[in-house]
């Protein structure tokens, strides 16, 4: 894989004007598969990754520890074809909507978050409630619920 930033085409300076990239020039960039909504990994990418991303339909990322680019799949064959990328709010993360084949993660696991649930306890830790929200529920408060003591 060449791991040269092409000369001929850039990012979309439009784009680019919206990063707030690291003291490295780096971005945060989760994956998520596209139709379960999945979290599948964190990576990082730099205008150059954000570009080949765009621009190839195959996700970039940008390796901090070999200090170079990789598309994901190229020597493992568990590639992610994009389907959608988005920038939050405050410019500072990406979400890389993709269809992934086989792993994410490079242990073998089908995500980076597979099996690494962390306790939650604590003093402070406010009482768990039974109501989880469900796909067929209202976002909005029910009125039962917004109604107050006059």
């Amino acid at each position: 894989m060449d791991n040269t930033a092409s000369a001929e085409v850039a990012l979309d300076p439009a784009i680019a004007q919206r990063l707030k990239k690291t003291a490295d020039g780096l971005v945060a960039a989760i994956a998520q598969q596209h139709d379960t909504g999945e979290v599948l990994m964190l990576g990082w990418m730099d205008e150059e990754a954000l570009r080949r991303t765009l621009t190839s339909g195959r996700a970039t990322y940008y390796s901090r520890s070999r200090r170079e680019y990789w598309r994901k799949g190229d020597t493992s064959g568990h590639i992610q074809e994009v389907r959608s990328v988005a920038l939050d709010c405050d410019g500072d993360a990406l979400l890389v909507q993709v269809d992934q084949t086989g792993a994410a993660c490079h242990t073998g696991t089908r995500t980076c978050f597979d099996g690494r649930q962390l306790p939650l306890s604590g003093p402070d830790r406010p009482a768990r409630t039974d109501r989880r929200a469900r796909a067929d529920e209202p976002a909005t408060p029910t009125a039962k619920e917004t109604t107050t003591d006059a």
